[in-house]
């Protein structure tokens, strides 16, 4: 690239292969920060809004950001003289994400929320994670910046209600009484202005469809059913501010734990003998570390073991955790020697009464 005038890419703090959603997220995310409103008499902040609306309204671009990549600003000058261009004015580019007018004052209107569930594995709920999403939602059109129109030259005055966006009709009411009144225009909707040429890429609908990457941060022991709100990041509508996307996490099924609250169970089979003479085994847990089952003497069919500390981390501390509950099935053999059912009957039959009672 030409090094002639401003970097664009330093501006919008985004690299030069950045795709279109990044340069969209940032822009949204750094004009709020300069807007004028929010830092009145800051003529530092005014220059920096100005700069960010020139920086989107170029690499948003499919036409001019190559010939920017090329030559620079200075090559896109020439580019925009050569061919009539029309200069974006920023507050526009703002006022299609954000609603409100050219002084940014935001309109009560806003657009409707999106949800979203947000299917999340217990490892990620246990250990924390940030997940990418890509959400397929409608997004003012970068081409037209929501104007419908191929070029701001071609949005022009009605020519039906000239510009007033209602005209005047005449009804008669009864033999000599006429009645005057204003309806809405028919051609502009009401709106004081018509397309002269849509825009190519929107054909005038102003809006399209559009996929967008998202990093959602999953909280160490976040509960089923907690959402995660991304302000103004829904569908979007010129002039009206966007509504908001709330993900709501939705926990996966898990093929060894089972999660109640801030517990966790487990069902754990053990043969015969180790729940006749007791056993030592290994648990794999959800961070990969190992947990010891410990079982001495019989262990009855469906005891429950409790380790303490061992369950889920608490959202609110994720240093202090539940506990984690063991459930013990014994898998009993299919086919028994029957000399061995013998010395069973007899151990049973010369064993003291107290001894046997216990055994079984």
């Amino acid at each position: 690239m030409v090094e002639a005038g401003r970097d664009y890419y330093r501006i919008l703090d985004v690299p030069r292969d950045a795709p279109k959603s990044q340069i969209k997220k940032h822009y949204k995310k750094l004009s709020r920060v300069y807007h004028p409103d929010k830092n009145p008499d800051d003529k530092e902040a005014s220059a920096k809004f100005m700069e960010l609306a020139d920086a989107y309204n170029v690499l948003s671009d499919d036409e001019k950001r190559p010939i920017y990549d090329r030559y620079g600003e200075e090559g896109l000058e020439q580019h925009k003289s050569g061919n009539g261009g029309h200069h974006q004015n920023p507050f526009d580019i703002f006022s299609h994400f954000f609603g409100g007018g050219h002084h940014g004052h935001a309109q009560e209107r806003k657009g409707p929320n999106m949800q979203v569930v947000l299917e999340v594995s217990l490892e990620d709920l246990y250990n924390g994670a940030n997940i990418e999403v890509d959400i397929s939602k409608q997004a003012v059109c970068d081409h037209c910046h929501g104007s419908g129109a191929r070029r701001s030259e071609d949005i022009v005055t009605c020519p039906v209600c000239s510009g007033r966006g209602v005209t005047l009709a005449r009804i008669q009411i009864a033999p000599g009484m006429v009645q005057q009144i204003q309806q809405t225009c028919d051609k502009c909707g009401g709106k004081g202005k018509t397309i002269k040429t849509p825009c190519p890429v929107c054909a005038g609908k102003k809006v399209r469809r559009a996929n967008e990457q998202y990093s959602i941060d999953i909280d160490k022991g976040m509960s089923d059913g907690a959402t995660v709100v991304l302000d103004q990041e829904g569908d979007e509508y010129p002039d009206t501010i966007p509504g908001d996307i709330i993900f709501v996490v939705s926990t996966l099924p898990h093929a060894v734990f089972e999660r109640r609250g801030q517990a966790l169970y487990t069902k754990q089979h053990i043969t015969l003998t180790e729940a006749l003479t007791g056993f030592e085994k290994t648990l794999k847990h959800l961070d990969g570390s190992t947990v010891t089952l410990a079982r001495q003497g019989v262990t009855q069919y469906g005891f429950v073991q409790t380790i303490k500390g061992q369950g889920m981390p608490l959202h609110e501390n994720p240093t202090e955790h539940g506990d984690l509950f063991v459930e013990y099935n014994v898998v009993f053999p299919t086919h028994i020697d029957p000399e061995f059912v013998e010395l069973l009957r007899q151990g049973a039959h010369y064993a003291p009464a107290s001894f046997v009672h216990q055994e079984l």
